[in-house]
């Protein structure tokens, strides 16, 4: 059963896809997402099984002239850049989130304020991200390999 993400004994991560654009040493990867029942014969008729196409930027290609657009590549990563990406985007919000619901709980004894200000708390982190986002795509990159 082939789910479109292999992970090798080096601890790598890769995902099929097809080349939607070159840009200036930048490439989009159309990648299909797909849950573990998405291959399954009755996906059809279950709302369990879930599959979602992603654009990936692949950035950093010194040498394009052998890619074109439709071609079918492997877009690949580290394990541990994966494992880095996930704790910026689920774990930190998600402990920034519990922190200062029970912070704001204790201070104010008020649910309705904690709950809001654990929300609210998320905007001044997201927003943090995003300026830093050309540092951290440094950080959290992928490759590409011919499939």
């Amino acid at each position: 059963m082939s789910l479109g993400l292999q992970e090798s004994m080096s601890n790598k991560i890769s995902h099929s896809g097809v080349i939607e654009s070159i840009t200036d040493g930048c490439v989009k990867v159309r990648i299909l997402q797909t849950s573990a029942c998405a291959s399954c014969k009755v996906a059809a008729h279950c709302h369990a099984s879930e599959a979602k196409v992603k654009v990936v930027d692949v950035c950093g290609v010194t040498d394009s002239s052998n890619l074109s657009v439709g071609q079918s590549v492997a877009v690949s990563t580290s394990g541990n850049t994966a494992s880095r990406a996930l704790l910026l985007g689920y774990g930190l919000p998600f402990l920034l989130m519990v922190g200062v619901l029970v912070v704001v709980l204790r201070l104010t004894d008020n649910e309705g304020a904690a709950a809001l200000s654990a929300l609210g708390s998320l905007i001044p982190y997201y927003f943090l991200l995003w300026i830093l986002r050309d540092r951290i795509s440094r950080q959290v990159s992928f490759e590409l390999e011919e499939s």
